[in-house]
């Protein structure tokens, strides 16, 4: 059995756990949406991959968004309820909708997916007797200076309330030492790293090829991405910057940053420093992406310019299944994800980040391959979904035990 609590153990490739699925009892999600982020990409493999195993399982969210993963859970099967709410003040009908809708699904656990659905599932409980609560914990070290009062709020209100969860899944090392120091009860919190569909997430030429032609690239240039929404914790100003010195010694270089942003604000103030940067033909600016193979494939490098707040960065683990060496900083558990396979630098350092870059990019592309393969068997032996699906089977499951 795997032990969940020593990130030092090397478990074996393949964790298979008996547990008993018992009848009539679900297991139902609870999340702010399913657009297209990392969180909402684990949450529905893990969805998906517990129907698989014979499990009951539902997905409740706060808002609908029909450009995210809703149509893949409906396509399998798991039954999916939007709440609709309409905007932050839609308190007491969003309420009055949840506590019918969780009624309906009769849950077994309740399982929160980031901060405030972890706050909503432990104030739900004099609701719902009997359900045992298990809260999911994506992030560490969040940088709160960055947000607005809620944000700030919440996270004290689920530090509160947290001893009434069954079970905390952290899923990241930093995120359960974070959860610790904030005061979440240690015998309650258990790790849990995320897992890669390493069968869905490797490279494709002719995705690259078909991706890079939209991009107005050649094959021949060096595509270095940064994948993840626009969002401070994110860091895309470090990245600008570290592109800039990137293109002093190295003109050829290429940039991408896939992501949304909720912030307008803040998204038009990334995008006007890229063009004072003088980045605009250098750099693509493009959306959050349903086909992240192709953006992935197309690429030849990829980066995490993050200072704060990540966890497991669901990105890294992807890329690199994908056969792509990684600069990063060190944040969350990135050196244990990325190991010897690429570069960890320090954050907020535009120098550091480019010195990582440029020494990936002045690897022969022979060489460049032959580290993304051993990128990609690092993610197939230590992250692989099946060690996602088992960990959380088992930590789960023993809360009805």
């Amino acid at each position: 059995m795997a032990n969940l609590d020593n990130p030092c153990e090397i478990q074996p490739k393949s964790v298979s756990i008996p547990c008993k699925k018992p009848d009539g009892k679900r297991i139902v999600f609870l999340a702010r949406s399913l657009s297209r982020g990392g969180a909402e990409r684990q949450l529905l493999a893990l969805a998906r991959g517990l129907h698989t195993r014979g499990y009951a399982v539902s997905v409740i969210v706060f808002y609908n968004d029909e450009t995210g993963y809703e149509t893949d859970l409906k396509e399998v099967g798991i039954p999916f309820v939007s709440l609709g709410k309409k905007g932050r003040w839609d308190i007491l009908p969003f309420l009055w909708r949840m506590i019918r809708a969780l009624k309906r699904e009769n849950p077994a656990i309740l399982h929160g997916y980031l901060p405030v659905p972890n706050i909503m599932s432990a104030l739900l409980r004099p609701f719902l007797p009997g359900v045992k609560i298990a809260w999911g914990i994506r992030n560490a070290y969040l940088d709160l200076a960055h947000y607005d009062w809620l944000s700030r709020f919440s996270s004290t209100l689920e530090r509160h309330l947290s001893p009434l969860a069954d079970v905390i899944i952290a899923n990241s090392w930093a995120g359960r030492a974070c959860a610790m120091e904030n005061g979440f009860p240690a015998h309650k919190i258990i790790v849990v790293p995320n897992g890669i569909d390493t069968d869905h997430f490797r490279f494709s030429a002719e995705a690259r090829k078909t991706f890079r032609k939209t991009l107005g690239f050649t094959d021949a240039e060096i595509l270095v991405g940064l994948v993840g929404r626009l969002d401070p914790m994110k860091d895309h100003g470090n990245f600008l910057k570290a592109a800039q010195i990137v293109l002093r010694s190295r003109p050829d270089i290429r940039f991408a940053c896939v992501g949304n942003g909720n912030n307008t604000e803040y998204t038009g103030f990334l995008k006007r420093q890229s063009e004072d940067l003088g980045l605009k033909k250098q750099l693509a600016w493009l959306p959050a992406q349903k086909d992240m193979i192709s953006v992935y494939s197309s690429m030849d490098i990829s980066v995490l310019a993050s200072s704060f707040g990540e966890g497991f960065p669901n990105v890294i683990g992807e890329t690199m299944s994908c056969g792509l060496p990684c600069a990063v900083t060190d944040v969350g558990d990135t050196k244990i994800i990325v190991g010897d396979t690429g570069k960890v630098v320090a954050p907020k350092s535009e120098t550091a980040l480019a010195e990582a870059i440029l020494s990936l990019a002045a690897l022969s592309p022979e060489a460049r391959r032959q580290l993304g393969e051993k990128c990609r068997t690092r993610i197939v032996e230590k992250f692989g979904i099946e060690r996602l699906l088992s960990n959380t089977e088992m930590a789960l499951t023993s809360l009805w035990s």
